[in-house]
Parts: structure tokens; sequence; C-alpha cells
């Protein structure tokens, strides 16, 4: 892991108390980055660091929801007066939003997934930008999008919509801050083996197992790698692109 070195590096991950976030920073942490979790619950917030702690990781977390603006500032200055910088900040946080047909959802319910999804990453680079600006030795951004960006997902429009939205906010900030040297990128992951993703029914499961090119389902450690790699100076030729993480799901029709 020599080549992927993050040693005093930091990195924030929202949502980085469980499932997918929590897997990025275990990746971070065993190459050496410090890592800020932004969680909204103290119990997991406290778990999560005392695993990565474990790893030999420096970590801290913060309580944070991140649809609330005030919160997310509290946190970013936070994160800094612990860290003293932020060289990534992974935009992780978000949720599936309503399930059902979308012309019999309300308007609130969209801008709830809206909020969710897509001001909540807004939000959360909004301070960090300004931060690498300031600081003019570049930095990361990097947003978890989903491969439901790409396909089709009857009863969850508003979640496929607000990832596919994220995307188009990844290559239009890739533009913007290339020459401040900061880099963006999206991951999209597939059907990942989570806590959440396993309350699907069993019928489900097999069905993203047989559609998977590679014929399973992901692991929360096959995320690690994608989010040190992003991290790290390798990625430097790369901005405004979105990782597909998904055992080729979406190139294998069934």
């Amino acid at each position: 892991m020599s080549m992927f070195d993050l040693s005093g590096d930091v990195a924030i991950v929202t949502g980085g108390n469980g499932g997918v976030g929590l897997a990025f920073a275990r990746g971070l942490v065993k190459s050496g980055a410090k890592v800020a979790i932004w969680g909204r619950n103290p119990e997991k917030n406290a778990n999560a660091v005392a695993e990565l702690s474990a790893l030999g990781g420096d970590a801290s977390a913060f309580l944070v929801d991140v649809t609330q603006p005030d919160q997310v500032n509290e946190a970013f200055d936070a994160s800094v007066d612990q860290f003293g910088k932020v060289d990534a900040c992974f935009a992780n946080a978000g949720g599936g939003g309503y399930r059902g047909f979308s012309h019999k959802t309300d308007r609130q319910t969209w801008l709830d997934t809206i909020d969710l999804n897509l001001m909540s990453v807004v939000q959360t680079w909004a301070p960090v930008t300004d931060h690498m600006v300031k600081r003019g030795e570049g930095g990361r951004l990097i947003v978890t999008s989903s491969v439901a960006a790409l396909m089709g997902t009857g009863g969850a429009a508003g979640y496929s919509t607000t990832k596919a939205a994220v995307l188009g906010l990844v290559q239009a900030l890739a533009v913007e801050l290339g020459r401040a040297g900061i880099r963006v990128n999206a991951i999209l992951p597939g059907f990942i083996e989570t806590e959440m993703s396993l309350t699907t029914s069993q019928e489900f499961q097999d069905a993203a197992r047989r559609r998977a090119a590679i014929g399973r389902i992901g692991t929360l450690e096959d995320m690690e790698g994608i989010a040190v790699f992003l991290a790290s100076k390798h990625s430097d030729f790369m901005t405004g692109q979105g990782v597909v993480m998904d055992g080729g799901h979406t190139i294998f029709p069934m």
C-alpha cells in the first residue's frame, strides 16, 4: 500500500459511521489518513471511531445532520480545529427517500429527498471548497451516487433523480475548481452487502447476483480501495468522472 500512502492527509466522511461510508473510512485509515466521521447517531459514531482506532487509525466523530447547514458548518469548523485541515471530503450521507409512484408523491416528499441526497452534498462541500481554495494546495471532493443514476428504478424516482443530479454537480464543479487543483468525482455503487441492503427480499438479492457479470453482490471490503485511490495523488488526472462499482451489473442485462 506504500504507493497509496495517505499519511498526513485528513478526510471527512459524511455518513461514515456505517455501511459504505465506514468502508471508505476503513480504507482511508489503513492507508494512513486521519478521518473525521460525520453522523447523526452518537452510538454509531462512537462504535465507528472505536473500530477505526483498533485498526491503528486516527479518527474522531462529529454529531451532524447534513441536511442542516448550521450543523454542517459547525462540524466543519470542529473538524478543522481537530485535524488542522481537510484534504478530501466524501459526501456519502444520503438515503433512499420515498418508495412509491412518483405521480402519487406530494411536493414536500420530493423536496425532502432532494434535500437529503443533493442539497446536503452542496452544503457539505461549500465550506470544504472554500477551505481548499484558500489553502491553495488542491483537494478531493467525492460523492456517493448510485447505479440507480444510470438505470430505471421503478418506485424510487426521487432516489434515481437525486443520484443522477449529483453527477451533474460533479461535472460542473470539476470544471469550476480544476484550476484550483481540486478534483471532483463520484462513486456509483451497485448492490453492496450492507445492513440496510440486506433488509431487501431474498428474491431481490438473488436477482442482483444473477445480474452481476462476476456473479456476486458487492461487499464492504470492495469499497475500501476506491476511496483510497480517489483520495490519493494517483487520481490527479481524473476529475468530473463517475466510477461504477457494481461487479458488472449495469453491463450484463438478463
